[in-house]
């Protein structure tokens, strides 16, 4: 993810960057959106491809009305992430930012 893509995003909201790679297979969207809806985190955007069946996704995610702190979150996109057989990443917005920066 580019500092050119990174979307304006709303002063005074909380925002963290998901990164997700691995072995392509069904609900591995599925499966780590519902982590994110049932902590009533919101994806603001997302990006996904298959190459040679290996899958990535980048989603930058408003964590601002969540119901977990972002460490509790992270450790759950985790753990679901290790369920579905890919990695996981998780940064708060400020850190992408910062290595974005010219």
């Amino acid at each position: 993810m580019h500092a050119e893509n990174i979307p304006e995003l709303e002063e005074g909201r909380e925002y963290i960057v998901v990164f997700v790679h691995g072995r392509d297979r069904p609900g591995i969207v599925a499966g780590l959106a519902s982590v994110l809806a049932d902590a009533n985190a919101n994806i603001l955007d997302i990006s996904q491809t298959v190459m040679r069946g290996i899958f990535t996704m980048a989603m930058i995610v408003d964590v601002t009305e969540a119901k977990l702190k972002i460490e509790e979150l992270r450790r759950r996109l985790e753990e679901r992430g290790k369920q579905l057989g890919v990695e996981v990443s998780v940064y708060h917005m400020d850190v992408v930012r910062y290595l974005q920066r010219p």
